[in-house]
């Protein structure tokens, strides 16, 4: 490609839309004079019959301060304009510029003059009260009020530009269009991204690939969901900051963004507002990308062909590509490649990497931790899918195609084989001594607690969204886990004959590990006995908590009213969890085009999450007929189950503080500290522990509830 040389400055920034693409009897503003209206309209603002033609001696005031323009009069001011702001800088094509009349803006101890200085302003329209500075090339922009743009190398906008967006224009080949290739890196589960995608769009798009109609109806409806027409301007929304930065091209950024430093965005929508502002730091490069609100971009990350949900953090030189990262998620420091990633993920180390995988939120990558890139095929086209509460250990390697059920844990260590693990709550380690891997049932629940009451409310305490765009579950024991645990019990009953007198029960080979060896699940009773305190504690807590927030505690006129017959499949739609036949309606909705918006999608979501409570309670009633063994629960079995939940939850509570208080009595743990005081210190106090705090609260209201099932009245107080 070479440059092409025009003698014409008078077309200089003109002819954005041409030929074909620009409809009959509109000329190429149309498209932009709608943005702009749109813009400041929705806050009850001026449109574009606002500004007026410049007059003559604003025109000698502004050739003097050695500005220049083939056609001034296509230069529309305000009646706020004072051209001694406006110095040394370019104006070509239609350039609107709002009020300009001296004044300063500040964003925290930066502070600049209002007005246009030593820039290159092509076709663009300016908003009241900005500061531009030291711009090289602005092209084809509607920039909002009070924005700060300074030193800018190139920021312009194509007549084709989709900002991150997998569609394409009006005559525009298919081959442009922009995929996000997660799970499998061979790409056989690509999606589309759009500005309003989150993570459940994506899981209903990377499964069931082999329904074709379900598929194109996917692509159809992203495609739809904007306007194929050519001529779109970039927008840089009110209140922006904008600064030494080196090129942005194709880029929609939200108001209150902060932008300082980056290398290149390119082809990027970044969602941001006053509520939740966004900020990109110094040498980031972001590259066809939706960027969500709150998010933290810094140090040098790298993205490409992704999706980063709200409130998320990408920082210190993190790679995150053809991925999708779910809301409340950090990475940092590492490598995310051709993942669906659910919210609450944390991956911090600059060792560990998660290649081809869909991991279902709440989890965790330790250091040295690689999952992916270790295929067991003649190419790169494995897989692995985990639930909830996923935690790779330090330094562990697992091989494509592996599947564990939620809150597995993964021990230090290399697992050669693939793996299928479906009992949660489990730990996951190798044996050194005769290289068995070795599985105990339950461990979350058996000996960290703390760890799994910290998780919940973590994940709970780091959901900063201002508005949550999908609400997720974030209970370690909600209707997915209980059937994950139910299958587990029932896969352990299968084999409770095999378990010896040390409670150990020997995998014959190829059932949880594709090798031929054996796996050795010990303390096997144990954890069956513990998953059936699992279950009778979720049932009996969901049902008391339903019961509470309707103010009604009659259990046999709920179990009266509704039937037996409730099915224990549930799908983790991106965090959300929706029983498997309305996860199934949707997407026969969406199949038939009675669903043909992912507008409407999105109202489903909504929908389900308001009978997500009863939902949860009918499976809970159903968890309960099952401990009963099939048959209806009576008042005297409802008591009895009240009765055993009090005592399970006094057990969870001194499981949590024990675990914790380790930490203050180990010996090793205090040979750092001089004194408890000096620990103390340190560490604070073991009574002060927040979560412990919080786990006692819990523990007085659950205690109240318990109460008042058991007299069928209401609490006096909460």
């Amino acid at each position: 490609m070479t440059t092409v040389y025009t003698e014409s400055e008078e077309r200089y920034g003109y002819d954005f839309i041409a030929g074909d693409f620009l409809p009959e009897g509109q000329d190429e503003y149309y498209l932009r004079d709608r943005q702009l209206d749109g813009m400041y309209r929705s806050r009850g603002g001026r449109g574009q019959e606002h500004f007026r033609h410049l007059e003559p001696g604003e025109i000698d005031a502004l050739v003097k301060n050695r500005n220049i323009s083939a056609r001034w009069d296509d230069v529309f001011v305000t009646s706020r304009f004072d051209p001694r702001y406006i110095r040394d800088s370019l104006f070509a094509g239609r350039v609107r510029i709002g009020a300009c009349a001296g004044g300063t803006l500040r964003y925290h101890d930066y502070t600049v003059p209002c007005g246009i200085t030593r820039s290159r302003i092509i076709s663009c329209d300016i908003g009241d009260h900005c500061a531009v500075h030291d711009c090289a090339y602005i092209s084809h922009y509607i920039i909002g009020d009070g924005v700060i743009l300074s030193s800018i190398n190139e920021m312009d906008t194509t007549n084709h530009s989709k900002f991150g967006e997998g569609v394409i224009k009006d005559g525009e080949e298919e081959a442009v269009r922009v995929w996000i290739e997660p799970v499998n890196e061979s790409g056989g589960r690509g999606v589309l991204p759009f500005a309003g995608m989150v993570c459940a769009d994506a899981y209903l798009w990377v499964t069931r690939r082999d329904d074709t109609e379900l598929m194109a109806a996917f692509k159809r409806i992203t495609q739809n969901s904007v306007d194929s027409r050519r001529g779109y301007y970039g927008e840089i929304g009110h209140g922006v900051i904008i600064k030494h930065c080196k090129t942005l091209k194709d880029v929609r950024v939200g108001g209150c963004a902060y932008i300082k430093g980056a290398n290149k965005l390119k082809n990027i929508t970044i969602k941001s507002d006053e509520r939740e502002p966004t900020q990109i730091g110094e040498g980031v490069e972001l590259v066809n990308g939706i960027i969500g609100y709150g998010c933290h971009v810094f140090y040098g990350s790298k993205a490409v062909r992704f999706v980063l949900g709200d409130n998320c953090g990408l920082k210190y030189g993190a790679r995150l590509i053809h991925s999708i990262l779910g809301d409340n998620s950090t990475v940092s420091c590492c490598e995310v490649l051709n993942n669906l990633v659910f919210p609450a993920h944390e991956q911090h180390h600059n060792n560990s990497f998660l290649i081809a995988s869909m991991v279902m939120g709440q989890s965790n990558m330790a250091a040295g931790s690689t999952v992916g890139s270790n295929h067991n095929s003649r190419g790169n086209d494995g897989e692995i899918i985990a639930g909830r509460g996923f935690w790779s250990g330090l330094s562990s390697s697992l091989k494509h195609n592996s599947r564990f059920a939620s809150f597995t844990m993964i021990a230090k260590g290399n697992y050669p084989f693939e793996l299928d693990i479906p009992l949660p709550f489990c730990l996951l380690t190798n044996n050194s001594e005769n290289a068995l891997r070795v599985l105990m049932p339950a461990y979350w629940w058996m000996y960290n607690l703390y760890a799994l009451e910290r998780n919940t409310w973590k994940v709970r305490a780091r959901d900063k969204r201002a508005f949550a765009g999908q609400h997720f579950e974030a209970d370690y024991l909600a209707p997915d886990t209980a059937a994950e645990i139910i299958a587990a019990l029932s896969w352990l009953e299968e084999r409770r004959g095999s378990i010896d007198d040390d409670d150990k029960l020997y995998a014959p080979p190829g059932v949880l590990e594709h090798s031929g060896l054996p796996v050795i699940v010990v303390k096997a009773r144990r954890g069956m006995a513990a998953y059936r305190d699992m279950l009778t504690y979720y049932a009996v807590k969901t049902l008391v908590d339903y019961f509470f927030e309707r103010n009604d505690f009659d259990f046999e006129g709920f179990s009266l009213a509704h039937d037996e017959s409730v099915s224990f499949n549930w799908e983790n739609l991106g965090g959300q969890l929706v029983p498997h036949g309305k996860a199934e309606a949707l997407r026969e909705a969406v199949r038939s085009g009675e669903m043909s918006s992912w507008e409407a999608v999105h109202a489903e979501y909504r929908r389900l999450l308001s009978e997500y409570p009863l939902d949860k309670a009918l499976n809970a009633l159903a968890v309960l007929r099952l401990l009963r063994g099939g048959v209806s629960i009576t008042g005297a079995d409802w008591e009895a189950f009240l009765d055993e939940a009090a005592c399970i939850r006094r057990y969870l509570e001194e499981q949590v503080y024990a675990a914790k208080n380790k930490d203050h009595t180990d010996p090793f743990r205090n040979i750092t500290y001089n004194s408890a005081a000096e620990r103390d210190a340190v560490l604070g106090k073991l009574e002060d522990n927040p979560l412990l705090s919080h786990v006692r609260e819990e523990g007085k209201l659950f205690a109240k509830r318990i109460a008042a099932a058991l007299s069928t009245q209401p609490p006096a107080t909460t």
